[in-house]
């Protein structure tokens, strides 16, 4: 089991992805997470699940962003998309792991996203279009937004005995 406490061992620290049903739905899950992989980050937690409106609203909530900048609708709207299918949670580990992730995934609007990111080559949905035609984001990914943040969803969506420590093949050489 991994310590999901707020401790950090050299900067060190576990974040939550949580691939969205658009994601599965498209049948890239495995590439997006090679792009985390690839980085070195270690995989501590996986399931795929898929919970109801008020786990959801309940993560919204414990990130503190039930009443979003964006408005109610707005949140209904996210709800209803993020129920459309399984989801995939993952714990990731590793230096810094938030701000890594955050870096790969891209920002949240698709369009304002970089190629080379998740959300910069695998979608391109902009703000303006979602509330043009009142509609949710297909931007694949939620990824924690700092490492305060991670510790709240981990223990949102994982039990303890659910996250694993485990050693790298590499770390096994560099000790």
């Amino acid at each position: 089991m991994a310590d999901t406490s707020e401790k950090k061992f050299c900067g060190v620290e576990q974040t939550l992805v949580v691939f969205k049903p658009d994601a599965v739905q498209r049948g890239i899950v495995g590439e997006i997470m090679q792009r985390f992989e690839r980085v070195g980050l270690k995989i501590v937690g996986m399931k795929m699940v898929s919970p109801d409106k008020d786990h959801y609203y309940g993560h919204y909530e414990t990130i503190g962003q039930v009443a979003t900048r964006r408005g109610e609708s707005v949140l209904n709207i996210v709800l209803d998309l993020m129920m459309d299918g399984p989801v995939i949670a993952m714990v990731l580990e590793g230096v810094e792991a938030a701000a890594v992730v955050r870096k790969i995934v891209g920002p949240t609007e698709p369009k304002a996203a970089d190629m080379g990111t998740i959300r910069g080559d695998f979608s391109h949905i902009s703000f303006g279009y979602a509330d043009d035609c009142n509609k949710g984001i297909p931007n694949l990914i939620h990824a924690s937004g700092d490492s305060e943040e991670a510790v709240k969803e981990i223990k949102h969506w994982f039990k303890d005995e659910e996250l694993m420590t485990y050693g790298m093949l590499h770390e096994k050489f560099t000790r």
